[in-house]
């Protein structure tokens, strides 16, 4: 009877049309073929009834089951929802490498969803991270019937603002992430090799297989049999015809659809997502598409949700943010036609300190002024106790360089911040910062006490004059809140490896002990420094394991081990004016 009884709730689950309530059909595991013979499976939630609808459609490598509550609104809101597995993950046949396929497959899948039984021809693409990758991927293969999409916190290119920044490995999320998509594929090997018959007759017993596996990899040969893509980031140091063949800041014009943005002040492709709004609004395939472009900023994205993000409350307006209702009224007014808050001013943003939402004309601000923060110090900028200083105005310059040794063996750690994929073990978001600026490797400066509120929202840069001993190294920056009871809020941070200073496409190493101008972009922010705060600036050459660490060698650490120590010197005098420049906005 047990046994009956199991296979009975098998057979329904596996059903294909299920009436999840009295108002939807559910269709699990429906199969379409892509160009190349490859079989994947989307889950499909409609209204019930014989109308035509508007679809939906997410593609995920991450499981399609983890989208059914979003998929049940919106199917009761009027949309067909299409929840499919990209090729290698979970349900779908295929291999499994990042990007590779998202185009061709996307585009078969739109064309696919377009020409379902209930569907009214109009595809819509939605959700976030790789998930919006698989969106910016399809549109620039601008598939006939792609009529929106929705990408939430992803990146504009692979390389730049993926896997590297300013020439430096995001090691932190490139290694977490991998490790937990690995396992998919890992447990797809086990499901594939596991096979009661071939152990039946090994005697004894106790020497019974429970797995077919020949052999089991260790160590780095894990990698390479479950994760051949991360070997292939670290080699491709540079930005090549590797990253290309599926760069999409190359390929703005070939999108041909509006979009609705969403970023995030601390999100680790926060820097990506802003230049998709600007791009797309500059230099999308029409002028619908151009005008179409809607942008939304708020706070933690990969870092987090709710009102405390990290270690910071952001107040009651923070928990206005849901994402999926803030998709769903995106596809009500581009495919229903409903006058909601997208029918207003096209940018929205969260505007920290104040924590308050605030709509605006455009990204970035027009309003905005880009303010010089000179940095001063007498040779002592080291730590909170040096003498670091900030000034917004033109000073005498009496200055004596800032010098630090960076130490590969010992270097700056990570410290919250735009991080993914693991925070139980690395916590993102913003954090006190006192314990990093108590190190004399890193250099800060601090303005004065504000003698009232100054916004800063916009791009943040750092006109750094430095020097270093060796023939390459990283310089990093941070830009801090620091609170009157000393609590100092990381904002947002930037890095620059020395030999791609003028083009990550091919390395230049520095000369030692030569002075060069490092521009140091430190993505953007919108905050309120409050009456009584200061506005603090870290300067160092490491920020470890987010980043990984600079050899100082020349070499790269995917393929050396060898490092040496850098005397690094950090220069601002009236030859060489090192400055913050800050976006202020008057008020």
């Amino acid at each position: 009877m047990l046994k009956r009884t199991l296979c009975l709730a098998v057979f329904a689950i596996s059903t294909l049309a299920l009436a999840q309530t009295s108002d939807i059909v559910f269709e699990r595991n429906v199969a379409m073929k892509t160009r190349d013979g490859v079989t994947l499976h989307a889950d499909i939630y409609r209204p019930q009834g014989d109308g035509k609808y508007p679809v939906l459609l997410q593609r995920t490598p991450y499981d399609k089951n983890n989208v059914s509550d979003f998929a049940h609104r919106a199917a009761a809101h009027g949309f067909m929802v299409v929840v499919q597995d990209v090729r290698g993950r979970y349900t779908s046949e295929g291999e499994w490498y990042p990007f590779k396929h998202e185009t061709e497959d996307g585009y078969d899948t739109i064309e696919w969803a377009a020409a379902l039984p209930n569907s009214n021809g109009r595809v819509g693409m939605f959700g976030g991270s790789y998930v919006g990758a698989t969106q910016m991927l399809a549109a620039i293969g601008h598939p006939p019937h792609l009529a929106g999409i929705c990408p939430v916190v992803t990146a504009s290119n692979y390389h730049e603002n993926w896997t590297y920044q300013g020439g430096a490995f995001e090691q932190w999320f490139n290694e977490s992430w991998t490790s937990g998509l690995a396992q998919d594929t890992f447990n797809r090997t086990v499901r594939q090799n596991t096979n009661a018959l071939v152990g039946s007759t090994v005697l004894p017993l106790t020497q019974y297989p429970v797995f077919n596996l020949t052999a089991v990899p260790a160590g780095a040969d894990l990698t390479r049999t479950f994760a051949p893509y991360f070997i292939d980031w670290a080699k491709h140091t540079e930005y090549d015809s590797y990253w290309k063949q599926w760069a999409i800041d190359e390929n703005y014009a070939n999108i041909q659809v509006p979009a609705l943005t969403i970023a995030a002040w601390y999100d680790i492709f926060q820097g990506g997502s802003l230049r998709n709004f600007v791009g797309l609004k500059e230099h999308a395939g029409n002028e619908a598409a151009r005008a179409g472009q809607h942008l939304l900023v708020t706070i933690g994205g990969h870092a987090g949700g709710g009102r405390t993000i990290g270690t910071v409350d952001f107040g009651p307006a923070a928990e206005e943010y849901d994402e999926n209702a803030i998709t769903l009224a995106w596809y009500e007014y581009l495919f229903l036609g409903k006058q909601n808050q997208f029918a207003g001013k096209p940018v929205r943003i969260f505007v920290m300190g104040e924590n308050k939402w605030r709509d605006e004309d455009s990204w970035p601000l027009e309003r905005a002024r880009a303010t010089r923060f000179e940095l001063h110090s007498s040779a002592n900028a080291n730590s909170t106790t040096g003498n670091g200083k900030l000034f917004d105005h033109p000073t005498i310059w009496a200055d004596r360089p800032d010098t630090f040794t960076y130490d590969p063996a010992n270097p700056v750690p990570t410290v919250g911040g735009p991080l993914c994929c693991d925070g139980a073990h690395l916590a993102p978001g913003p954090r006190d910062q006192k314990d990093v600026e108590s190190r004399k490797d890193v250099l800060v400066y601090s303005t004065d006490p504000l003698k009232q509120d100054l916004e800063v929202t916009g791009p943040v840069t750092l006109d750094l004059f430095a020097s270093s001993s060796e023939v390459d190294t990283d310089f990093t920056a941070k830009l801090v809140d620091l609170w009157p009871n000393g609590y100092a809020q990381n904002l947002t941070e930037g890095i620059l490896r020395a030999r791609y200073r003028e083009s990550t496409a091919k390395a230049n190493p520095i000369d030692p002990d030569k002075i060069y101008e490092f521009k140091i972009d430190l993505w953007s922010t919108s905050n309120v420094f409050l009456k009584g705060h200061r506005i603090r600036l870290e300067v160092s050459s490491s920020n470890f394991p987010r980043f990984d660490r600079n050899l100082n060698s020349g070499k790269s650490a995917a393929t050396d081990s060898m490092f040496v120590k850098a005397t690094n010197t950090v220069y601002h005098d009236a030859a060489h004016p090192s400055a913050l420049i800050l976006p202020v906005v008057p008020r």
